[in-house]
């Protein structure tokens, strides 16, 4: 059992794996497979793959951003509407292209592995008029007479993209829960992803798709919602996610990967005193869903720092480094960072690169991960005197993070380190 859970756990990289060695990139160039990220992790056979989700302001904003991108293949992901792009049907049957068409060229452009939101629905799916789109109802889930409608606009955008491999099924159970219940409405997305699950395989059964795409949140005081089976110093999950989380493994039609998304800060916000404390929930997380089901641990989405914090960027800088460190550790198969540009806002610390297209530290962040952790690395232990140090090496290369707020020294593998407060040190062993 343990063989095959690491072997299924590797499936969504070493298809990645191929797919970028064949480089059937549509009119966009061969990725360098020496440079995306496989980074072994946990048992062997795991890896982790780093990449981005473009959000509603991205590379058409900023253009001189593509060579830099570019520099270092990674996953990208575009949702088919909203984050971005426009309605992909505004009337049954009447497609419109331009906008995903536009995302998805610059996915290729930059030698990235596209990847796939379906989400979100047309008006006419959720009960509004067709030809109309009204963005405020974007969260709105399709209703269920229309769950094989959207099935079959999901198979439409895999037969328009046929290079894209990887499909996310939905958004954050947008619209799917109930509230006289105060749960979320599992079964009905159940029936949606299964639909659109059956519909996929249908186009191209080679292709990947995943769910169920749920927050998972976590509160750190005591809360009516709070799990009593995955807790930690970090908190306790909220147990509604995970009982949905539980619903879709047992009902779903089939799944090549879980998809999650989830933040290290706890909902109750003011108990987010320790970042780095709070990040081990990101390990916590994925080895319990890798125990609840033998697939990959894709995070669409993860979250270190909330808008107001002030956090100095160093800091921030340092908590992101960790979290990769956790989920590299814990053997998750994918994360892929949110946002990739502010709103024309240079100072935007957490952003990917400026309206200039110059690239911050979070993109050099991951574009070292990739660099450093390539194809088939196996991660090496590594002593060290101090725990506010944490590491990430393999046989050749080392990155070490001070993850405290005043200069320190340590030994890291039998040398005298340095450091200063929240600095990320990349070197070779």
């Amino acid at each position: 059992m343990i063989a095959l859970g690491a072997a299924l756990a590797g499936a969504l990289v070493v298809s990645l794996f191929l797919y970028l060695s064949r480089g059937d990139q549509g009119s966009g160039p061969v990725a360098d497979t020496a440079s995306v990220g496989q980074i072994s992790a946990g048992p062997p056979g795991d890896w982790t793959n780093w990449g981005f989700t473009h959000t509603q302001t991205s590379l058409e904003a900023a253009p001189a951003a593509k060579p830099t991108v570019a520099q270092v293949p990674m996953l990208q992901v575009q949702h088919i509407m909203g984050f971005g792009a426009d309605n992909p049907q505004p009337a049954p049957g009447q497609y419109n292209w331009t906008s995903l068409d536009r995302r998805v060229g610059d996915i290729r452009d930059t030698g990235g592995v596209p990847m796939i939101t379906l989400c979100c629905a047309p008006d006419w799916m959720k009960g509004g008029p067709a030809g109309a789109t009204d963005w405020n109802h974007l969260e709105d889930s399709p209703k269920p007479q229309f769950f094989d409608a959207f099935a079959v606009q999901a198979a439409e955008v895999a037969r328009r993209y046929p290079d894209v491999k990887y499909y996310f099924v939905w958004n954050e159970f947008k619209g799917f829960f109930n509230q006289d219940a105060n749960r979320w409405d599992f079964e009905g997305y159940t029936q949606l992803y299964n639909k659109v699950y059956t519909a996929l395989k249908k186009v191209n059964p080679d292709l990947q798709v995943g769910g169920p795409y749920i927050p998972v949140n976590s509160y750190a005081d005591a809360h009516s919602a709070a799990s009593k089976e995955l807790k930690g110093p970090w908190g306790a999950a909220d147990q509604r996610a995970l009982t949905a989380i539980q619903y879709w493994i047992e009902h779903k039609q089939g799944a090549d990967f879980i998809v999650v998304d989830g933040s290290s800060l706890p909902e109750d916000r003011t108990a987010h005193e320790d970042p780095i404390r709070d990040n081990t929930k990101f390990a916590a997380v994925t080895e319990w869903l890798r125990s609840k089901a033998e697939l990959p641990v894709v995070w669409a989405e993860w979250y270190t720092e909330q808008a107001d914090s002030g956090w100095p960027a160093p800091k921030l800088q340092a908590v992101q480094a960790d979290a990769m460190i956790r989920f590299a550790k814990s053997g998750a198969a994918g994360a892929l960072y949110w946002s990739p540009q502010g709103q024309g806002n240079a100072n935007c610390t957490s952003c990917l690169w400026d309206a200039s297209g110059a690239a911050l530290p979070p993109l050099q962040l991951l574009q070292n991960f990739v660099r450093l952790f390539p194809p088939g690395t196996e991660l090496r232990a590594v002593r060290v005197s101090d725990a506010r140090v944490h590491t990430l090496a393999s046989g050749t290369d080392l990155l070490i993070v001070n993850t405290s707020e005043s200069p320190l020294t340590a030994d890291v593998d039998g040398k005298s380190v340095d450091l200063k407060p929240y600095e990320i040190r990349w070197t070779n062993r």
